[in-house]
């Protein structure tokens, strides 16, 4: 197993890092919306130019599942994470639609040490996904729970 190279010391305020950009499909759009979320605007052209979102458009779900498989490919992979206790909040801006290229910009707001577990710390961020024309379609807050390099050291 590789040895984890980003560290909970690693995280500081500002901006991380921006990865991508990932092209969206139709075909994935409409597959996880059958699974998981058959709603018209998220399956069908024709039914979903009659919703709000006036045309087909992906699930907010699916969209939360594209910016995590970016987060993990980009750097939690090759980090000490250990998890998330949830999400903070998260927006869905506007329709992400098919041959839309996502691009993930990911922003440390804050970090503390764990009080029961000073081998960890939290590390606030702010992930946000944006289309090709720069529009954020996504916006979502959220702590990741990171190993210490130094878990003996003060915060």
């Amino acid at each position: 197993m590789p040895v984890s190279k980003i560290y909970f010391e690693d995280f500081k305020p500002g901006v991380f890092a921006e990865f991508g950009p990932r092209v969206v499909t139709r075909e994935e759009i409409v597959a996880f919306a059958a699974e998981f979320d058959p709603q018209p605007m998220h399956l069908d052209e024709v039914a979903a130019r009659s919703t709000l979102l006036g045309g087909l458009s992906a699930s907010g779900w699916y969209a939360c599942c594209v910016l995590m498989r970016m987060c993990t490919d980009a750097f939690v992979l090759n980090s000490a994470s250990m998890g998330a206790p949830g999400v903070d909040e998260v927006r869905w801006l506007a329709p992400i639609r098919p041959g839309d290229e996502l691009t993930l910009t990911a922003t440390a707001l804050d970090s503390r040490v764990s009080k029961s577990r000073p081998d960890m710390g939290f590390v606030r961020f702010s992930f946000e996904l944006s289309n090709q024309a720069g529009a954020k379609v996504v916006a979502l807050t959220t702590s990741l729970m990171v190993g210490r390099r130094e878990a003996g050291s003060a915060a």
